[in-house]
């Protein structure tokens, strides 16, 4: 078999409806979409949600409780493995990353995690970290320090 003898097998397949081509076809003229109102025109229909001028479900119901959303740390995450792209005895800040592009941004804080393996010696500074990034880094001769 080669890839030119492939072919769907029968009934697997539909042709799409071409709309609005022609009388002839059965969805010419309004291409189904009626004669006149709103949802005829171009540009036509309403916003999700919008219930012809009557108060929106959403607006209706009551809110309740808190939300932290406002309130939130985000925090910018970075794991061990990631640190393996630099030099062994490299004293790694946040200052230092962001130059060196391995962090995009730094929202709240730096936090390090423990996902992989580290190889090298590092002194790393960062705002919090994971037991097991602590363990990992200090395992391979390094210092983890909390700024």
């Amino acid at each position: 078999m080669k890839l030119h003898e492939l072919s769907p097998s029968a009934g697997s397949t539909k042709k799409r409806k071409r709309i609005g081509r022609g009388t002839g076809s059965g969805t010419g003229t309004t291409a189904g979409r009626g004669m006149h109102g709103q949802n005829s025109r171009s540009g036509g229909g309403v916003r999700p949600g919008f219930e012809g001028g009557q108060m929106p479900l959403f607006r209706r119901i009551p809110k309740r409780g808190f939300s932290n959303h406002m309130f939130k740390k985000n925090w910018t995450t970075i794991n061990v493995k990631d640190l393996e792209a630099f030099d062994a005895d490299t004293v790694i800040t946040p200052e230092l990353l962001l130059e060196s592009g391995v962090v995009s941004k730094l929202n709240y804080g730096l936090k390090i995690l423990g996902d992989g393996e580290l190889t090298k010696s590092f002194t790393v500074k960062a705002h919090k970290f994971t037991q097991s990034a602590i363990k990992k880094i200090e395992a391979a001769g390094g210092k983890a320090e909390v700024i």
